[in-house]
């Protein structure tokens, strides 16, 4: 089950009491986000669980319980990883508030989900590249992605009039990218970076350790931000998981020689980014105090 290290004040008394003067993205961890206008609440791969020790350690807070949410329309997922693809941190926002999940077929069981915890048959819906939908004042556009060690992954494209957000999970440079970038132009991009870990690979053995490589390295993350046209990148991933964090300070070194991205923003748990306009934005509460 989902226990919060932060109660209930992110998403009652940040999230949810916020006023969006367009579309903002709250950070939740891992590859999770909120998006809030002034009509619609989406979560796209929301995770709040504690990983699998030993093979992944989380070393980020878990910034809120699903069960506490109140405004939630629709929920997003990439892929059916467990971090992306969790019914403990998904099903309570799509019971409690009457919203959809959407997600690729092969991840709407959650094969990498043992409990009991399911989302109802009648609130799934299946998605493919080239998909459209609106939820709310948001269309959403499900585009192709590369993760090699999924099955099948998307991306989404979420466009609201104060401007576009792409989502990736954990996909890696892909053909599809180029063809987003001609169709879109995104204001604001987040993707996987990360590292090369000793990862545990079987839950029997914990001493099977292995060299994993984990998300998109810095040469990895330039050449997606330039496949896309990002104005904006965002790292994320980077800081979840003990013994394959990296630091994405060092990736302005890898795409200052490049047109894009034209702003390269690092932000924690509980940050916000507005779509339209550059900058980050930490909770209320940090702010006053």
């Amino acid at each position: 089950m989902v226990h919060s290290t932060w109660g209930d004040w992110f998403v009652r008394d940040e999230v949810e009491a916020t006023e969006p003067n367009g579309l903002s993205v709250w950070y939740l961890g891992c590859s999770g986000y909120v998006l809030r206008t002034a009509e619609t609440t989406v979560y796209l791969d929301p995770y709040f669980g504690d990983g699998s020790p030993p093979r992944t350690i989380r070393m980020l807070p878990v910034p809120m319980d699903s069960a506490d949410a109140t405004l939630c329309d629709a929920v997003l997922i990439t892929h059916e990883h467990i971090d992306h693809s969790h019914p403990p941190s998904d099903a309570p926002l799509v019971e409690g508030c009457g919203a959809d999940l959407y997600a690729p077929a092969t991840s709407l069981g959650a094969p990498n989900y043992e409990g009991d915890l399911t989302v109802p048959d009648d609130r799934k819906r299946a998605v493919e590249p080239g998909d459209e939908f609106a939820v709310g004042d948001l269309t959403i556009h499900v585009r192709g992605a590369n993760d090699p060690d999924a099955e099948e992954p998307v991306s989404y494209v979420v466009e609201h009039e104060s401007g576009t957000f792409f989502a990736a999970g954990d996909s890696r440079p892909a053909d599809a990218f180029a063809g987003i970038a001609d169709e879109f132009d995104l204001d604001l991009g987040v993707l996987a970076f990360g590292s090369v870990g000793n990862i545990v690979h079987t839950e029997d053995d914990p001493t099977d350790a292995r060299p994993t490589e984990w998300y998109n390295d810095g040469d990895g993350i330039a050449t997606a931000a330039n496949q896309l046209e990002l104005d904006r990148l965002v790292p994320v991933h980077w800081d979840i998981w003990h013994g394959v964090r990296a630091d994405p300070k060092a990736i302005p070194d890898y795409v200052e020689s490049y047109e894009y991205p034209n702003v390269v923003e690092t932000i924690r748990v509980g940050d916000r980014l507005d779509v339209g306009e550059p900058g980050v934005v930490q909770p209320k509460a940090v702010r006053d105090h």
